[in-house]
């Protein structure tokens, strides 16, 4: 089973490239071969995890445990010498088609970014040497991305899921200095 979704950026957001642009900023957004942004499925399942985590470190009956594991899998650790895959498939997360070709078409693409800068300030309230560091950030946007999902438990698979997306409120780099506010809905 396909479950769509969508992720609505509700502030600027950085998702890194690990990359800097020289003297223009330190720290670049990660974008697909047409010079767009996008949200890996590594990224975006990660977060999910986190989130049920997050969840069933607080309440344990929220969520089925065994489904958590069914959809992630089990990483190997010095208890157990054995991985287990996870079932659920998730795809990057991208602007939709339509509105992608829009951009393209219409050279609109250095449009969805800006740059932002800081700087370390001291106790006497004065910008400490060397500290200035700039930013690329991702303008608002409304991204949709896709999770496979086995049909045999894809009902539980999708509750758990649904509650994870109601627990991420943000993702990528400075979430703790507003940057990369959410929300994810499922589209189907």
């Amino acid at each position: 089973m396909k479950l769509e979704y969508s992720v609505e950026m509700l502030s600027d957001w950085h998702v890194g490239s690990g990359l800097d642009s020289g003297p223009a900023a330190d720290a670049v957004v990660l974008k697909d071969d047409d010079g767009l942004p996008y949200i890996p499925g590594k990224t975006m399942k990660g977060l999910i995890r986190d989130a049920l985590a997050d969840i069933l470190s607080v309440s344990g009956n929220l969520v089925n445990e065994k489904v958590v594991i069914k959809i992630f899998g089990v990483e190997a650790t010095s208890k157990k010498n054995y991985s287990q895959p996870g079932t659920a498939f998730f795809s990057d997360v991208t602007i939709p088609s339509q509105e992608k070709q829009e951009v393209i078409k219409n050279s609109l693409s250095s449009f969805l970014f800006r740059r932002i800068s800081s700087t370390k300030i001291n106790k006497n309230g004065v910008a400490e040497p060397k500290s200035l560091r700039t930013m690329e950030v991702t303008i608002p946007l409304k991204l949709t991305g896709f999770i496979l999902i086995d049909d045999n438990t894809a009902e539980e698979e999708i509750k758990v899921l649904q509650m994870a997306f109601k627990w991420v409120r943000s993702l990528g780099m400075n979430r703790n200095r507003g940057l990369g506010r959410c929300k994810i809905s499922v589209l189907n």
